[in-house]
């Protein structure tokens, strides 16, 4: 991998706690059981480019945001916590932390969230 590459690797092994379950020249595949999550990281060259707005994993609940934002600061990564947020045709908990985010070496950002109830404004 470039020095790019290798940088999303360490900080995808870092945002999952898990190393890439195959790792190539160029190439890099996370298959994750916790959140069932499959990522292949390719170079430039290796596999056809795009462009992502942000990625999202779901988890049970707000404590497990918490937990998740502790577990990311532990690694070194930046994070961005968003409480109280309503968005995307759900509410998230208003008095707890709902939502944490992180941006991966390309400023893809990630967030790790729980919805409490389902509306129907954006």
């Amino acid at each position: 991998m470039s020095g790019r590459g290798r940088a999303a690797v360490a900080f995808y092994s870092r945002l999952f706690g898990a190393q890439p379950a195959k790792l190539q020249p160029g190439y890099a595949n996370f298959a994750l059981d916790d959140p069932p999550l499959k990522l292949v990281l390719n170079s430039p060259g290796n596999g056809p480019g795009g462009t992502i707005n942000h990625l999202g994993v779901a988890v049970a609940s707000t404590g497990e945001v918490e937990q998740t934002e502790t577990r990311l600061e532990g690694e070194g990564l930046a994070t961005e916590p968003e409480p109280g947020t309503t968005c995307c045709y759900a509410r998230q908990d208003n008095a707890r932390q709902d939502k944490v985010w992180v941006r991966d070496p390309d400023g893809v950002a990630w967030e790790y969230y729980t919805v409490l109830e389902h509306i129907e404004t954006p």
